[in-house]
């Protein structure tokens, strides 16, 4: 099995990035076109084809679910990890491990200090993954997602 990420070409794999959100998240909040736009996003290839995305912004902190703007604030040495995505019919082959430790390596290999994420409640395989990699808790915030309603856990990553 040979693995590689590259980085998405935005503006133009922009429909491709959301087609692909879709097929991962069928039921749940999508980003919309201006969230891609400001992500740095990578696709995972496996043998040649694509098996999902990850999608980071750089140099801020996650506060979107605290703050009434929405807004994420600058914070040089951060990197949030705004998605981590495996296609469902790969999912649970380790793939998404395989993904978490790409996304550590980046964040480490271009200097960041930290990582944030946040994840799903219900999400247990990647709530899992994140405290494998010795993520913390830092909140959970009630019925940030729609589609179904549900809470995110914010986690943290200190290199």
């Amino acid at each position: 099995m040979r693995v590689e990420f590259k980085r998405a070409m935005a503006p133009r794999e922009i429909p491709k990035l959301m087609a692909l959100d879709r097929r991962i998240f069928p039921k749940a909040d999508l980003f919309r076109a201006e969230d891609w736009r400001r992500y740095e996003a990578y696709w995972m290839k496996v043998d040649g084809k694509v098996a999902g995305c990850c999608a980071f912004e750089l140099n801020v902190d996650f506060q979107e679910d605290l703050r009434e703007d929405g807004v994420n604030p600058a914070m040089e040495g951060s990197l949030w990890i705004a998605t981590t995505g495996i296609l469902p019919r790969l999912q649970g082959r380790g793939l998404g491990t395989l993904m978490k430790s790409w996304e550590i390596a980046f964040a480490r290999y271009h200097g960041f200090r930290r990582i944030v994420t946040n994840v799903r409640s219900r999400n247990r395989a990647m709530l899992a993954v994140n405290r494998r990699f010795g993520f913390k808790v830092l909140r959970k915030t009630p019925n940030y997602y729609w589609g179904p309603g549900d809470a995110t856990v914010v986690m943290e990553l200190v290199l």
